[in-house]
């Protein structure tokens, strides 16, 4: 019945001839069968930058935190940097999943999957920065409020530090839930499948005993949107409040009204391409073409050109400001310290400006929207650019003070500092290649779901009885 309702000038979702049982065998083929040399060769760089990583985090612990090269006035290094990189990495996937179900838009279905997993595993990288930035990280348990005996030391429930702590973690929650949710009804497919007891028997235990009945999609459903409805909320008040860490303080640069939307559109732009360069790469290597398709790439790219132009927009805000304002220490910070190429960092901010503003613009060509290249190579040079922003905002605000004789030497990372973040990229791609091997990388129930109103082979079907139905009014017409 609701054939009539989907248009024929929309491209399809799926292409080729396929069935269920095509959808099927397409997606857990590469869960079947053993990983190619390819798979084996990423994997290992993985998990060597991810011991990089734990070397890297086991000489801070073990020496503290002066092996960062923090001084008198920069305290905050590459570790927030990359905290607030991360957690922007990780809203695109419950952004694609939680809003774009409840507006029942059908391009989610086949990028949805591999961008969840995308966002728990960025939220797992964004969460070590804060906590060895502690130094004593043994005390970690003090920012938690409980009841305790210390006495009347209570953490500072004004401190937007403390809210990142209860924002992250329910976000981290939350978006875990929704992922694993989504995975049940996959998961019974699996096992059904499976040809190994074992196999058989761990994906019975991660399917919860899926049966397919009507009950259980029923509550499958009612549990996405209720999920959906949580996450929403969550997406846009999780990167509006870690900005507040910087936009309750005084500091010039950082005090300002505008950093919660700026925010939530930059990590909605990263995230978006960092769902780009792992679509791109898994759709290749693992021939998806027919279920991530030119499409999906071209919806998300439309995504990235609008919140790349609403970041621009924001940072065009804040040289304004930094002039109209009249405030010395806000000019010197905007018009010198970032928007002189020939200061210290003025060559952050001009990457910042090219990478984030000028690049992305050409996504307003559709065929450069459409082209798997150009998209490959724009969408790590967005996170280039993303970086440098929390780069600029953070060292070009603090490596000058009010008093030129507390000034810091040139900041500049140390082989610990670069370790650290290498081992979150290590651990990050470790997760996804696991998570790419024992994991449908797209949610084969949901590809079913719009195959028969969006698939290649329905749509050229009803495309045909709709032209067979206006030749034979036509002609009855003519008599």
């Amino acid at each position: 019945m609701h054939l009539k309702y989907e248009s024929q000038l929309r491209e399809p979702l799926v292409y080729g001839d396929k069935n269920f049982h095509q959808v099927t065998e397409d997606i857990c083929r590469p869960i079947e069968v053993k990983p190619s040399k390819l798979w084996y060769i990423g994997f290992f760089i993985s998990v060597a930058l991810l011991m990089f990583g734990v070397y890297s985090v086991y000489s801070e612990v073990v020496y503290g935190v002066g092996q960062w090269n923090l001084n008198k006035t920069v305290g905050w290094g590459w570790d927030i940097t990359n905290f607030v990189w991360w957690v922007g990495i990780g809203h695109a996937g419950t952004l694609i999943s939680a809003i774009l179900l409840l507006f029942r838009q059908g391009w989610r279905t086949g990028v949805n999957r591999a961008a969840e997993a995308m966002t728990i595993f960025a939220v797992m990288c964004a969460g070590q920065f804060p906590i060895w930035h502690m130094g004593r990280v043994w005390m970690a348990f003090f920012v938690m409020p409980y009841p305790n005996t210390r006495g009347p030391l209570w953490v500072n429930f004004n401190s937007p530090l403390l809210w990142d702590v209860f924002a992250i973690s329910t976000y981290f929650t939350v978006s875990l839930l929704f992922w694993y949710s989504g995975l049940l009804p996959d998961f019974g497919t699996i096992r059904d499948r499976a040809k190994t007891k074992l196999r058989k028997k761990l994906y019975g235990i991660a399917a919860f005993s899926w049966t397919g009945s009507t009950k259980h999609w029923q509550r499958h459903e009612a549990l996405s949107l209720v999920l959906a409805g949580l996450s929403t909320p969550l997406v846009l008040s999780v990167h509006t409040i870690v900005s507040f860490d910087f936009a309750t303080s005084v500091i010039p640069g950082w005090h300002t009204t505008i950093f919660p939307p700026y925010f939530v559109a930059g990590a909605i732009f990263s995230g978006f391409a960092m769902v780009q360069t792992l679509m791109v790469v898994l759709r290749k290597v693992y021939g998806l073409q027919d279920y991530i398709t030119i499409g999906h790439i071209e919806a998300m790219n439309k995504v990235i050109v609008l919140t790349g132009s609403i970041v621009g927009c924001a940072y065009i805000t804040e040289l304004f400001m930094g002039w109209y304002s009249q405030n010395k220490y806000e000019a010197y910070t905007f018009l010198y310290s970032r928007g002189n190429l020939f200061s210290p960092y003025g060559w952050s901010y001009w990457g910042m400006m090219a990478c984030n503003v000028i690049s992305p613009q050409i996504f307003w060509f559709r065929k450069m929207r459409r082209n798997v290249f150009v998209t490959f190579f724009m969408s790590i040079i967005v996170n280039i650019g993303m970086w440098f922003e929390r780069f600029v905002i953070i060292v070009t605000s603090l490596y000058r003070d009010y008093l030129p004789s507390s000034w810091s030497v040139y900041y500049s990372p140390t082989i610990f500092e670069i370790g650290f973040y290498m081992g979150t990229f290590g651990l990050f791609f470790t997760c996804f290649f696991l998570f790419s091997k024992y994991f449908p990388v797209i949610a084969i129930a949901e590809i079913k779901h719009v195959l028969k109103t969006s698939g290649e082979s329905y749509k050229d079907a009803v495309g045909d009885i709709e032209v067979q139905k206006v030749e034979e009014f036509a002609h009855e017409y003519a008599h």
